[in-house]
């Protein structure tokens, strides 16, 4: 098996994107944060003492995505065109949705982008209401759509 991220001596490399076409790409993840029913309540009433929890999640996400390839140890910095992180309260499941879309024209996909996006979204959510549930629980972060490149698209079933 060959490993892109590594030469034929085993040294380390960023994969070589020069030769790839230029293309339209978009990447869009989930994620999960799961919450005592108060603390969810909490949350949409704005009632939490750090603030409007979901526009500090928002920002966080955003940042992020811009931040990836400082994080991910050789991920190519990409001219971000567009990053929109959105926000699903589910008060039968006691738990919200974080759904991030990132857009490039690029010659290397989004999709960490969209991940680091969503992670840092809900880690934010966590460090915002920590203070009134310890418990809460971040689950399911997956890639569920992008397209764009040679792979083409991708949809989650």
């Amino acid at each position: 098996m060959k490993f892109t991220h590594f030469d034929e001596k085993g040294r380390a490399r960023m994969v070589d994107v020069t030769g790839k076409a230029v293309t339209e790409r978009i990447a869009i993840t989930e994620g999960i944060v799961k919450m005592k029913p108060e603390t969810l309540k909490m949350i949409l009433n704005k009632e939490i003492a750090k603030g409007d929890v979901f526009q500090v999640a928002r920002l966080a996400g955003i940042m992020a995505a811009k931040m990836t390839p400082h994080l991910i140890p050789l991920c190519h910095p990409l001219p971000i065109t567009s990053v929109e992180i959105d926000f699903e309260a589910d008060e039968e499941k006691s738990q919200v949705k974080i759904k991030t879309t990132v857009k490039t024209t690029a010659q290397t996909g989004v999709e960490m982008e969209a991940m680091v996006a969503t992670s840092l979204a809900a880690l934010t959510i966590y460090d915002m209401c920590k203070a009134v549930d310890k418990e809460m629980e971040i689950d399911e972060i997956k890639l569920i759509y992008k397209a764009g490149g040679k792979s083409g698209e991708f949809k989650r079933t």
